[in-house]
């Protein structure tokens, strides 16, 4: 076990905290991966040497010196690799760390669901829970070429590999991710637009707090909205897998204002044109992240933006203080 796979239990709207707790990370090696908004990957295979001390032994003193240092506690999963460390994460439980020997990958795997390995959509857990093919010790006994013949013979064989516990992927260092994302799910399917809109709103002004937080401007907005389970026996026996639509639209102008992206996000959604719709979530990422110093803002002569923006400024400043539920629209005060 030596990748390491850490979720950083930060309060929602903290992901300015994220750069400082990676930092933390590379105090034991300089592979580490961002996974934003609250996690990482770190590859340990040369910090075991170095430290003489097991994965395991490391996770634990991640945690405590994450939680003296930054008063942050976190979950941990550990593999051989980072999928099936980014699977025990999922497993995982504060002040435990899951961990998955070699010789334990093949148990660990078969039992669970075909859309818990990454990787699997929608539309290829439909197909293979139509063939029976619905947990992953079924589709590791399948023949390599039935499973080609399914999905195609490159993600036939990437499947095949995965769901017996071959995991080819790896570390790869970076910086924070290049996006942020945030979803907002419906206690039950919802069918009302207005409920659907509230929860735009909400996702759209996290979304450019979290941007305002990082210093930070987006290109572009990605809605993903997620309907009820696909009517597939199967499917439902597997957890569930629900269908969604996604669409993209390029921003007039980089921006981290709450305005502007609740204007796109309201019109990616009237686009999609939903009559009756059930939806389970709503989900908006913001992409093409760029520093706010290098982004331009086009004046207006309007004041009523103006005066948006300011008090926008001190929304933020508040909520810094008191908490993310300081200040709000009055529409998602309810």
């Amino acid at each position: 076990m030596t990748i390491l796979c850490v979720r950083f239990q930060l309060p929602p709207m903290y992901e300015a905290a994220l750069p400082g707790l990676l930092g933390l990370l590379e105090e034991f090696t300089p592979v580490v991966q961002a996974l934003p908004p609250d996690g990482a990957l770190a590859d340990l295979r040369g910090a075991e040497r170095y430290f003489g001390r097991t994965a395991l032994e490391l996770a634990s003193v991640i945690r405590v010196r994450a939680l003296a240092l930054h008063g942050v506690d976190c979950v941990i999963g550990a593999g051989p690799g980072p999928m099936l460390a980014r699977m025990a994460l999922r497993d995982a439980r504060p002040g435990l760390t899951r961990a998955v020997a070699e010789d334990e990958v093949r148990e660990f795997l078969v039992d669970k669901p075909v859309v818990a390995l990454p990787g699997v959509g929608t539309r290829t857990a439909r197909t293979l829970c139509e063939y029976g093919l619905d947990t992953l010790g079924r589709v590791a006994a399948a023949p390599l070429s039935t499973l080609q013949r399914l999905v195609g013979a490159r993600a036939g064989r990437e499947l095949h590999e995965k769901a017996n516990g071959v995991d080819r992927g790896r570390v790869v260092p970076n910086a924070v991710s290049r996006s942020l994302a945030t979803e907002r799910p419906f206690t039950r399917d919802e069918l009302d637009p207005g409920r659907h809109r509230r929860a735009l709103l909400s996702a759209a002004g996290e979304l450019g707090a979290r941007l305002r937080a990082l210093d930070k401007v987006c290109r572009s907005l990605t809605l993903t909205v997620r309907y009820a389970d696909i009517p597939h026996s199967r499917l439902r026996s597997s957890g569930g897998t629900p269908i969604a639509t996604t669409r993209t639209r390029t921003l007039a102008e980089p921006t981290a204002h709450s305005a502007a992206l609740t204007e796109a996000a309201y019109g990616l959604y009237e686009a999609l044109g939903l009559q009756r719709a059930r939806v389970r979530a709503i989900a908006l990422r913001a992409e093409g992240l760029d520093p706010a110093e290098r982004a331009s803002h086009q004046l207006t002569f309007d004041p009523v933006d103006e005066k948006v923006r300011r008090l926008e400024e001190v929304a933020d400043r508040a909520r810094a203080k008191f908490g993310p539920r300081a200040v709000m629209p009055g529409s998602l005060a309810a």
